[in-house]
């Protein structure tokens, strides 16, 4: 459109870790008002989600509309050609465009607040803050333009909650609710003073208090709110409480606009057994212990951890660890995980992860120790583990342990797919996991270091209500759909993705250069 005034205008609110089926059921109770009102005036999209595969795969889906193979982000730790041992991602991981990039681009006034495990980037006009108020820390708190964030910090003060997701293993504060509904109201505080201070056509806004949530007030033992004792939710329903207020306030903002609410995996038990899989593949012969890899040199020293090893009592360990920076705090923990590895022998081996397992092919060419030649070697490589890990039992329940063995050249192909796992476990959930076995790998037991009663599942959902939207209707979709169907609604001619504008939010309004689909087995 050339009336700038006659744009559109779209407000995104996106919930890190925001479950549907919670959502749903206090609707129905008439408990969340805000977002009864958005469900009952426009659409809700049940989306199949990257997050089947890889649970941190989905806001970099969510802000590109490209798969993983094409994006190339899944954890905050990964490998990538040339390395030995993952690495704490950056910028460059990325190999696809955030929507609100490619908005500003063509023109449309955008402001960004906390998305998840995105970065700054300089192609970026609008104004953004990152990694202010996220869960999981990618980069450092940052601005654009750089004064943005002082803005905040001198107007309403520092971010209340005080931890983050690198605390995994640890003991979490006994006020973590309380910590919550304050980082809620504080992001509710500046997000609408952000909006209300800039002239906007997009804006996305990330409540990332509900990843938390999810983890630590998720009730421990619990299979979901429907098949037992709803009032062990009531932690959790207030979060969401505090965060269907904000929707609300923030939904005052764009009064004539599209409110879109998206999420991109909800919650579920925490019960995986990615802690027995090192083990696993050393029963199997694929990895192999010996002498510490002679890795190129880490930004945190081997020497460093080896003195601390070998000088602090076993009980103060973390503590030292703790008062570390977190950068090198966690860059020692992936080399302490993968020290005692023989590369010469190595054809297999995990990568670091909290929830699924993530196997990694020790490839000639591709790592610097490589042993596996690409091509056949490699495909029968992956075959045969994929053979051997659906062999594991779970002893709890006599099923098999593994839910499924992806691939990950036959689920994400792309031109970044090297950057993600070469094969990836996902558990079968029944009951937990204390220890699998099969008759290859005998019995495998160990407790997981991760004491948290919630983890990710593997389906979002979307929200959407505003001019061309039909009341109450449900529809399907996948989280790659998203950002083409809000480009779709800024009128923004549409480059090459992996999704396509979703039927039930666009209201049959057709946009120009809409692009097919690529094919995902995942969709």
């Amino acid at each position: 459109m050339s009336d700038a005034a006659s744009r559109a205008r779209v407000l995104v609110i996106a919930l890190d870790m925001g479950d549907e089926r919670l959502l749903r059921h206090w609707i129905r109770e008439r408990r969340l008002p805000h977002f009864a009102s958005l469900a009952s005036s426009g659409a809700w999209i049940r989306l199949a989600s990257t997050a089947e595969v890889l649970h941190t795969s989905t806001w970099p889906t969510f802000a590109t509309g490209t798969s993983p193979g094409r994006h190339g982000v899944y954890y905050p730790y990964q490998a990538k050609p040339g390395l030995q041992l993952a690495r704490h991602i950056g910028p460059d991981a990325y190999g696809a465009s955030t929507f609100w990039t490619m908005a500003s681009a063509a023109g449309r006034r955008c402001v960004v607040y906390d998305i998840p495990e995105t970065f700054v980037d300089s192609r970026f006009q609008g104004r953004g803050i990152f990694d202010w108020g996220t869960w999981a820390w990618y980069g450092e708190p940052s601005g654009q333009p750089a004064g943005l964030l002082q803005q905040i910090k001198s107007r309403f003060g520092p971010y209340p909650l005080g931890f983050e997701a690198k605390r995994l293993g640890l003991a979490w504060p006994d006020d973590i609710e309380q910590r919550l509904l304050r980082a809620v109201r504080y992001k509710q505080r500046t997000a609408r003073w952000l909006l209300e201070e800039s002239d906007w056509d997009l804006a996305a806004v990330g409540f990332c208090e509900t990843h938390p949530a999810g983890h630590y007030l998720w009730p421990a033992g619990a299979d979901d709110i429907a098949s037992g004792d709803a009032s062990r939710f009531e932690p959790l329903f207030r979060v969401y409480a505090a965060v269907d207020e904000a929707v609300g306030a923030l939904r005052e903002t764009a009064p004539s606009g599209t409110v879109v609410v998206a999420s991109g995996d909800g919650v579920r038990p925490n019960r995986t057994a990615w802690h027995l899989l090192p083990t696993v593949l050393r029963r199997l012969g694929y990895a192999c212990s010996g002498a510490d890899p002679a890795d190129e040199p880490a930004r945190s020293s081997p020497s460093l951890v080896s003195r601390v090893q070998g000088l602090v009592p076993a009980g103060a360990r973390q503590l030292v660890m703790n008062s570390l920076p977190w950068r090198m705090r966690n860059d020692l923990g992936v080399w302490i995980q993968m020290r005692g590895l023989d590369w010469s022998r190595t054809r297999a081996f995990t990568l670091p992860t909290d929830l699924e397992g993530c196997i990694r092919i020790n490839v000639i060419g591709r790592e610097p120790y490589g042993i596996v030649e690409p091509g056949a070697q490699y495909d029968e490589l992956c075959d045969e583990i994929r053979t051997r890990l659906e062999e594991l039992v779970q002893p709890a329940t006599g099923e098999p342990a593994v839910r499924r063995v992806w691939l990950r050249n036959q689920v994400f192909p792309g031109p970044r797919q090297e950057q993600l796992p070469d094969i990836v476990v996902t558990w079968n959930d029944k009951a937990p996991f204390v220890s699998v076995s099969s008759p290859r790998v005998g019995h495998v037991e160990g407790t997981s270091p991760d004491p948290r009663p919630g983890t990710h599942s593997t389906t979002g959902f979307l929200l959407a209500a505003g001019p061309g939207i039909g009341s109450d209707q449900e529809g399907q979709g996948h989280l790659m759909d998203v950002a083409p169907t809000l480009l779709h609604l800024l009128d923004v001619a549409l480059p090459p993705f992996d999704g396509t504008p979703l039927p039930t939010v666009i209201g049959g309004r057709v946009a120009p250069e809409v692009m097919p689909r690529a094919a995902t087995e995942v969709r």
